[in-house]
This record gives C-alpha cells, structure tokens and sequence, in this order.
C-alpha cells in the first residue's frame, strides 16, 4: 500500500524568520507547518519569551513552546559586521523573510528593504509591526492588549454595560500573523511569473479593524456607537448564550425561522412560535429583550446537557460553553489532531495545540520539537552556506555565532 504524500506542500521555501514574542513566530509556525524551512534568527540570550512565566517544561516556558515547533535556530550576532554579512549571505539563500521589530528596528543595523532587495530580488519580506510602516502611530510601541483596545474590538467585549475587558484570547497577535502569512503566500504566488520579491507592511491595529467586519459595517451605516455585546448578538435574538438548570453555560444559535419554530418546540412553547408578533426575524428582534426572559426562564428547567441533546436532535446549532480541560479533552478535538505531543532529542516532551490545515490525501508529518537557542547554528552554516567546520568554530571564537550541542551546553 502506497503511503500518501505528506502535508508538506511548501517544502523547498526557505524562510529567514527574524520575529519574537507572538504575532510573528505564529505565522511563521504556520510556514513550517506546512513543510517550510523555517531557520529562526536569534540573539544569544533567545527569544524573550523562552523565559516568560509561569509554566516551563525544562528551561524553556510553555508560551514559547506553543508557537516555535518545526523551526531551526541559529544565533549569529548581526551587531557586528561579521555578523552582518553572515546574515545577507542567509539572506541570499532565502525565500521569505519575516520580521515583527517596531518600524526601523532592523534599519539601524543596516538590514533594510533596498538592502535585501538589492542582495535578494526574489526575496519576500513580511513586516509586522503595531501600528505598520506608515502613519501617525507609526513609532508608537504596541502590544496585543494595546491594539485590542484601539481597534473598538475591545469595546464590544464584556457584560452588557458592563466595562470594557481583554478577549482571553490574544486575538491582535494572532491575527497579524494570520494575515502575514495571507500576504506572503499571495505574494508568493503573484511573483511566480516575475521572480521579483515584494515588501509587505502588516499592522496589527489594521487586521484588528479588518476583523470588525459586520460590527463596523453596522456602526458606519446608522452612526449607533454599540457596547460590550455580552452574550447576545445584535441582529438575532435566538442567537445566545444562556444558563441551564445546572448553572452550566450552553450557547444556542437558532437564526432561521425553521431553527425559532424547531427551539419553540423543544422547550414546550408552542405559544412563542405562533405569536403574530414574533413572526420574521425583525419583528423578533424588536421584541428581544421579551424573548431572552421567556428562553432563560425555560432552560433554568434543565441541566445542560439535556438541552444540547434534545436541540440537537432538532437540528438546532448548540453546544456547552467549554473550560479548556472540556476542550482539550474533547473527543472531536482529539480525533482531529488537534492536540500534539512533540518530543525532543532528549527525551523531553510537551503537548501543544496541533495544525488545524487539513489536505485531503495528504498525511500530517511528526511535529519537530521547538529548538533550543543555537541548536541548529552549525547544521544551516554548514549546509545551507557551505561553511566547514573550522569555519564555523572560527565564528564561534569570535563570538559572531553561538550554537548548542545539548541542552545547557553551548558553545
């Protein structure tokens, strides 16, 4: 039996990753997934976030774990000239270049676009960045919650008057990332015919306003400021989260007129369905606040998962609102790979979020375990610039690279 090709579809695409904390090691996690060559450039101390606490499996956090797998690192100080050229030769070598310094971070070592397209005309360069390359906010430091405050996102998340608080998910960062990714791809794609690489300016605030969609749509049509959404949706009012019998939290998402009849019918109130007044999403939508007292009232009658059967069994959309040991724990999860354990040459192992890209007839690839700082310093001199050893251990001496042969030992 033949064994099927593997997920790896853009093996052969070199990317020179020179991102840190999030945004930026999340897109190019994506690239690598997907069977990149990922070399990961960094200083001698690594990515900030290998320290962040509090959860560490050996020497290096979780948090770092979570968004590195399928990369290799090489640390080379580009500070110094030596350094520097070792980097463009890298550079010359590469496909994709993707970065996530403020504006003009990397300008002050001399690594700027004309440099790199000059060394490299087909290289891709991806810039992430808080605010992008342009505009007032242009110098302004950025973090997620930061952007997630700017952008209105913020705004809309919380208790129904209620104050403002922080999706629990860091849904700037991720998003840049995602759209970074959406851009080199496309550029990738676009310049097959040219071979003429491109620069590309990602903002974290502008994927944040993207992403507004509907809600900035709606705002921009009336000029109605809207609040914390709560547990509710504006447009549907049989499109909520309520509380079962239990004080378990279950979401209901009955937004056609068939799914409000079917509901009605569940819970043993016919009477709803018939009501003149609430026939037609908008004539129900008028009358929300009326319908979420009758639909609270009714499912404080059941536990909740009760309700999720019978809904469901009605072709009704529902489900609990998971804890994340429910989630991670979820047998539909679990069959989709969702969940992944990487083990590492040492024996070490951590469970991480899997890839959520699905390619029918093609086979996921083992996860290669997050690399430790300089691990793999010696392997890309070697085979991706064609330098000996001695080479190498001269750089070494000279303190131009860094690399590590086990865990706590460098050299």
């Amino acid at each position: 039996m033949n064994t099927p090709p593997s997920t790896q579809v853009l093996a052969g695409l070199k990317v020179l990753d020179m991102t840190m904390f999030l945004s930026g090691p999340f897109g190019t996690q994506i690239l690598g997934d997907l069977g990149a060559e990922i070399i990961k450039i960094e200083t001698g101390q690594g990515d900030q976030t290998r320290l962040l606490p509090p959860n560490f499996v050996g020497e290096e956090s979780a948090y770092f774990l979570s968004t590195n797998r399928n990369k290799k690192s090489v640390v080379i100080d580009y500070r110094q000239s030596k350094g520097l050229a070792l980097l463009e030769q890298l550079i010359c070598e590469c496909d994709v270049l993707m970065e996530n310094h403020r504006p003009g971070g990397l300008a002050k070592y001399g690594i700027t676009w004309d440099r790199v397209h000059a060394l490299n005309p087909r290289l891709v360069w991806c810039s992430i960045s808080g605010f992008g390359q342009t505009g007032p906010y242009r110098d302004r430091p950025a973090y997620d919650m930061v952007v997630q405050a700017l952008s209105g996102g913020m705004s809309l998340t919380g208790e129904h008057e209620g104050r403002p608080v922080r999706a629990g998910i860091p849904l700037a960062d991720l998003s840049a990332g995602l759209y970074g990714v959406i851009g080199v791809l496309a550029t990738l794609v676009g310049s097959k015919t040219t071979q003429v690489g491109r620069y590309i300016d990602i903002s974290m605030l502008d994927a944040q306003v993207a992403m507004l969609s509907y809600q900035a749509a709606y705002y921009l049509h009336s000029g109605k400021v809207p609040g914390p959404q709560g547990r509710s949706h504006e447009s549907i009012p049989s499109y909520r989260a309520f509380t079962a019998g239990d004080g378990k939290d279950f979401v209901v998402c009955a937004n056609t007129d068939r799914m409000w009849g079917s509901l009605c019918e569940v819970i043993g109130r016919t009477d709803l369905r018939d009501d003149e007044r609430l026939k037609g999403r908008k004539a129900r939508n008028t009358h929300r606040q009326e319908i979420w007292a009758q639909l609270e009232a009714e499912f404080l009658k059941k536990p909740a998962l009760e309700w999720v059967q019978l809904l469901l069994d009605a072709q009704i959309p529902v489900g609990t609102v998971s804890t994340l040991d429910e989630t991670l724990n979820d047998p539909q999860v679990l069959e989709r790979g969702m969940v992944q354990e990487m083990i590492d040459k040492n024996g070490q192992s951590v469970k991480v979020a899997g890839n959520p890209i699905k390619i029918k007839g093609l086979q996921h690839e083992p996860m290669h375990y997050p690399p430790h700082v300089g691990e793999h310093t010696r392997e890309v001199l070697k085979q991706t610039l064609g330098l000996s050893d001695q080479a190498v251990d001269e750089l070494t001496r000279a303190g131009i690279v860094s690399h590590t042969r086990s865990r706590g030992e460098s050299t």
